[in-house]
């Protein structure tokens, strides 16, 4: 464990200058230009990630909204040794695999270096707005109406069963590892191809209108259009059966994806619903450049983890009523 500590330490180090330099062109980027598509768009196109220990809201007790480069050092190094630390053998937490041995621990790959304390720049106390009382309200019936997480394989998580990737968004979020997209660019569409889940996203830029109300997707219907150098798209259409923190199916999501370096793109993103939220929210994240390419997440090839899990669960409740059993024959 400490040599893998030791490891991710140095490579944390070496993002760090890497960063460094990577701050200092994001500081010129008004100055900056983004290279051309051959029909004149800016070029988004290539390997990126947006892996980050940043969390989406500020942590309680944070007052700023930036860390010194000592804090986030700090409490960097604090995520890399949870993230690299081997559990007691033979205890449940050791069940699942140590990420270092897998190449899944953030920082022994690229990520998004910030300062900031938390993703949300808007409030700017970092935090999500309250909720509103019909977003309680739903939110508060699906979970009495939700069984237990081990009931069923339909009670499970989505992302637990392959069915899509909460990361993959609207709003792209950091899914904690394979956190790595492909965008690809014609002069009618933007692709975005998400790495976990093999999730994609057809962007049309041709101007045409988003579909009735009667058409939902998972991810939403996305519709796309340049402003000067950003590339702007309104997703909405979506089916609530993926909800976002909360979100209702008439969340409205506007992403804003602009290039500020040969290595950065700057990923905005504005989550508007009044269904859920009193006021819209805002967010920003740095999106680096990394290796591809991205090979496909087949998610359902030999997983077996959500069978063992019922199976487990199905034999702890065994284990349970015998023991109930045993101690009603005592009594």
């Amino acid at each position: 464990m400490n040599n893998r500590f030791l490891l991710s330490t140095q490579v944390f180090l070496a993002s760090v200058l890497l960063a460094a330099s990577g701050a200092a062109q994001s500081q010129n980027a008004d100055e900056y230009t983004p290279p051309r598509t051959p029909d004149g768009q800016p070029d988004l196109q290539g390997y990126w990630t947006n892996a980050t220990y940043t969390p989406l809201e500020r942590p309680d007790g944070v007052t700023g909204a930036v860390y010194t480069e000592e804090e986030f050092a700090a409490r960097l190094n604090g995520a890399i040794a949870n993230e690299s630390s081997q559990t007691t053998p033979g205890t449940i937490p050791d069940v699942h695999y140590d990420f270092t041995q897998f190449g899944l621990d953030r920082s022994q790959n690229t990520f998004a270096y910030d300062l900031r304390t938390s993703l949300i720049t808007d409030p700017t106390d970092g935090k999500m707005p309250p909720m509103t009382d019909e977003g309680l309200k739903r939110n508060a019936e699906i979970e009495a109406a939700r069984g237990g997480r081990w009931d069923s394989a339909e009670d499970n998580q989505l992302d637990d069963r392959c069915i899509i990737m909460r990361g993959a968004g609207p709003p792209i979020m950091d899914s904690g590892y394979n956190s790595n997209y492909q965008i690809v660019q014609t002069p009618g569409h933007v692709m975005i191809l998400t790495e976990m889940i093999h999730d994609v996203r057809m962007i049309p830029l041709d101007g045409r209108p988003h579909p009735q109300e009667n058409v939902r997707q998972w991810m939403g219907v996305p519709r796309g259009h340049w402003e000067g150098d950003t590339l702007v798209v309104e997703t909405t259409n979506f089916n609530g059966k993926n909800p976002f923190r909360g979100s209702s199916r008439n969340m409205r999501v506007t992403e804003r994806f602009t290039r500020v370096a040969d290595d950065t793109i700057v990923y905005r993103f504005t989550i508007d619903d009044p269904s859920t939220w009193d006021r819209p929210w805002t967010g920003e994240m740095p999106m680096k450049e990394t290796i591809g390419p991205i090979f496909e997440h087949a998610c359902h090839e030999g997983n077996y983890g959500l069978y063992n899990t019922l199976v487990g669960a199905r034999l702890e409740e065994q284990r349970a009523a015998e023991a109930e059993a045993e101690q009603a024959e005592q009594d």
